[in-house]
């Protein structure tokens, strides 16, 4: 048995073997890096190389073959201008002396050029010779059987020509030749349809002319050996059996009575023997599958096609889903080639899939359909559900047997459950299946509205009950484990374990169960919404259901949000029933916040306590827009501030340490709409309530880490005030606001240079120098306009010389300010 390290070790081994790795590589490729160098120098220069001669564009053979098959393309235009133009100008016996010797002299020309080994010219020639035969029938008819009706001549001549040209490419000499038999296969194309046409036989005639032909081309494609011939065999067999088969079809689908009906269905499934034919035989192996899967689907639209006539339109799709189940008897057949029988189970499903698309329509109404009820709240509950269902929307018609459908094909899945290989899908599909059957059958039977509303919470309760008691499934094989082909399901007391295998990203039935659950619990909830007992009595019932599903942890990631909202939403629904304004309700919503922290707490499991807590994080914000709604703005402060007391309280916790940052804003904003309440003009009462927090936390912040810079910890507590003080003092007359922010720049730059910090210090000297600058603009205003106008040069000229005669000392004055400020933290 091979022996696996422990993960950690294999890691570290793995790690070490990679490092060496890439040091053996760095060498290797510094010593080519010099070899390369090192050869380049020692390398003498070489003359340029001469130029390659041109190359010629086209080969021998090429250009002779162009030109054999051109000049053959000239002599039938010659011969077909000497027939139709030149014809009338010659008795009868010299045109048929010359026609018919041209003709012979050119089908016998082939024989010397293929004793020379002139191949191409030969085929060239050889093709000539076909075209000159179609022209002798024409010539025929024109001169001596004009009266003849053409459809029919046409199809005697080509039978004709292709019996000649059959002949021609079977002689021993001429069987060299390529193209006769292949000519002599395109022309048994047109005889049996042509006749059919000319005997005036209806579509059902022409139909059969047609796929008879397709057989004739498939039992030469099967006998021949590959080549030419083949191939040719290969386009028609495709070409006719697929207008074949549309045209029967169309007449299937169009067949208004049994009668019709039934040869139409014989037409089919003369197409379907076919293409089984085709598929039995070993010759043609590769296409065995799709012929196989075309049979399987001829022979559902044949046997029900006869039946639709005498059905009722809305049993048109169980009839064929029948007869493709029907189909799944043929599989246990032994006598039977394994691809047919893989054909025919996949022709199977291909027809249960299309029902069950028939069926997605009156699906998507059941679950859709409710969503109109938003625009049309407590407006009173309807006379059945399929009106309160498809409020806004066309009802499907023809949809009665649409739970008929549904329920086939669960049944057909749960018999295929019993594969271990599809175990799992099936019963996926499975559930999925008797779900939708469940969703759409009370709107199908028209069972009154609050009958429905029974059915869907009966049905939710059951899914997630599913979810909750179905034992988990097998789980995929890991990257870390490639032997492992199975794991082991836990099994209960008494019970055999079970060891089963699951193919990596197909659903378990457990989580499809669970996903049923929520989306049965919407149109629930919508439908809920005609009136206000209905949706009072659904949102507490889908609150209790998801708040107990919500026990089982690998339920809880998605019950407990889901509980959560359905709890926010009947919130909203108690207050709106109570009569109550807006603001109020928002603090009705808050439990659900106050309950998502509280549990996300008691979860401990990331993968729960992450979507409780984005759910109460939903709910906060509906809170305080129904807060902020009629704009009172005191509700909304208070609202805001116990938003961030749950903030705080979930900030407890050690892994929810950064949502102390959502409290402090919070709270933040909660004084700041107080103050706007109260009237509060005065910028610093908005700005104080953060900087004195921001200058604790970074106070702290530098306490347990000494190198932490003095603008990460007091730059935006002391721009937060600063800043909007002296804009604000910047636009006041009086002194009181100027002098107060002037002490207080002033306190803070000498705090700054007493513990040789620099945000304080530059923060404060700038606010301090702008202050200043603001009381003594008046003063330099009047000064200025006092002075003569050549004064302020001569002083800026005399300032720039004291500057120039003491530039190096101020030089060495701003380098020890720099380094003095560098100093700092």
């Amino acid at each position: 048995m091979t022996h696996f390290p422990p993960p950690a070790e294999e890691l570290r081994l793995l790690d070490l073997e990679l490092r060496q790795l890439d040091a053996r590589r760095a060498q290797l490729l510094h010593r080519r890096a010099w070899l390369v160098t090192a050869l380049q120098a020692a390398a003498p220069r070489s003359a340029p190389a001469p130029l390659a001669p041109p190359r010629p564009e086209a080969s021998a053979p090429r250009v002779q073959n162009v030109l054999l098959v051109l000049g053959g393309v000239l002599l039938t235009v010659a011969a077909m201008a000497f027939t139709l133009v030149s014809w009338g100008h010659m008795g009868i016996a010299g045109r048929a002396l010359v026609l018919g010797a041209v003709t012979v002299a050119v089908l016998a020309a082939p024989l010397p050029l293929l004793k020379r080994g002139l191949r191409s010219t030969a085929e060239s020639v050889a093709g000539l010779g076909l075209v000159l035969t179609a022209l002798d029938a024409y010539a025929l008819h024109e001169v001596g059987l004009a009266d003849v009706d053409a459809t029919g001549y046409l199809a005697a001549a080509s039978a004709v020509l292709a019996a000649l040209w059959t002949a021609y490419g079977l002689l021993p000499r001429t069987s060299e030749l390529h193209l006769p038999l292949p000519a002599a296969l395109l022309a048994a194309q047109l005889p049996l349809t042509l006749w059919a046409v000319a005997a005036d036989a209806s579509m059902l005639g022409i139909t059969a002319a047609v796929l008879v032909t397709a057989g004739f081309d498939a039992g030469v494609a099967l006998r021949v050996p590959a080549g030419s011939v083949r191939i040719t065999a290969v386009i028609g067999a495709y070409g006719m059996g697929a207008w074949g088969v549309w045209a029967a079809g169309w007449l299937s689908w169009t067949a208004t009575g049994p009668s019709a009906a039934a040869r139409a269905a014989a037409l089919l499934l003369l197409a379907a023997g076919i293409a089984v034919s085709a598929a039995w035989q070993e010759a043609a192996a590769k296409q065995a599958l799709g012929l196989s899967v075309a049979a399987g689907l001829l022979t559902v639209a044949a046997l029900g096609g006869t039946a639709r006539p005498v059905l009722p339109e809305a049993w048109t799709v169980p009839v064929y889903l029948v007869c493709g189940i029907a189909l799944l008897a043929a599989i246990r057949a032994d006598r039977l080639p394994q691809a047919l029988r893989d054909g025919l189970t996949r022709a199977s499903a291909a027809v249960q899939g299309l029902a069950l698309l028939w069926t997605l329509p009156l699906v998507a109404i059941a679950l859709a359909g409710p969503v109109a009820w938003v625009d049309q709240v407590w407006s009173g509950a309807p006379g059945d559900v399929r009106q309160a269902m498809a409020a806004d929307a066309p009802w499907p018609p023809h949809s009665e047997t649409v739970p008929v459908v549904l329920a086939t094909v669960a049944a057909v899945l749960l018999l295929a459950a019993r594969d271990t290989a599809w175990r799992t899908r099936a019963l996926t599909g499975v559930l999925a299946l008797a779900w939708a059957t469940a969703l759409v059958l009370p709107a199908v039977l028209e069972v009154p509205y609050a009958v429905g509303l029974a059915a869907l919470a009966i049905t939710t309760a059951g899914a997630l009950a599913a979810a909750a008691w179905i034992r988990p499934s097998e789980q995929p094989a890991t990257a870390q484990e490639p032997s492992a082909a199975s794991t082991q399901e836990p099994t209960t007391a008494g019970e055999p374990a079970a060891v089963t295998a699951t193919p990596i990203g197909v659903p378990t039935p457990r989580a499809t169960a669970m996903v049923l659950a929520l989306l049965t619990s919407l149109p629930l909830a919508f439908l809920s919404l005609t009136s206000e007992a209905a949706t009072l009595t659904v949102l507490a019932a889908l609150t209790a259901l998801f708040a107990a599903g919500s026990w089982k942890a690998h339920l809880a990631p998605v019950t407990a949000p889901a509980g959560l909202a359905y709890a926010a939403g009947l919130a909203c629904a108690a207050g709106a029933a109570a009569g109550w304004q807006a603001q109020y309700v928002a603090l009705l919503v808050l439990v659900v916040p106050v309950a998502a922290a509280l549990l996300a707490a008691r979860l401990g499991d990331a993968r729960a306590a992450v979507p409780v807590e984005v759910t109460g994080a939903i709910a906060a914000l509906l809170a305080v827009a129904l807060a902020a709604a009629p704009a009172d703005l005191p509700m909304l402060a208070l609202v805001l501030a116990l938003c961030g007391v749950i903030t705080a309280g979930t900030a407890v916790r050690p892994e929810r340490r950064s949502v102390a940052y959502a409290s402090a804003a919070l709270f933040v904003l909660a004084t700041w709409v107080r103050l706007t309440a109260w009237d509060v003009g005065t910028p610093e009462a908005y700005t104080l309530p953060v900087t004195v927090p921001a200058l604790l936390v970074g106070a702290l912040h530098r306490r347990r880490d000494p190198q932490t810079s003095s603008w990460t910890a007091y730059g935006p507590g002391l721009a937060a005030t600063l800043v909007p003080s002296l804009l604000a003092a910047w636009g006041d007359p009086h002194w009181t606001r100027p002098l107060l922010l002037g002490l207080a720049a002033l306190a803070v730059t000498l705090l700054g240079a007493r513990h040789h910090l620099q945000a304080p210090l530059l923060l404060g000297g700038a606010v301090l120098a702008l202050d200043a600058l603001h009381e003594l603009a008046p003063y330099i205003a009047q000064v200025t306009d006092a002075l003569p106008r050549w004064v302020p040069p001569a002083l800026a000229g005399l300032l720039l010389l004291a500057i120039g005669a003491t530039y190096e000392q101020r030089l060495r004055d701003a380098r020890k300010m720099r380094e003095f400020l560098g100093s700092m933290h």
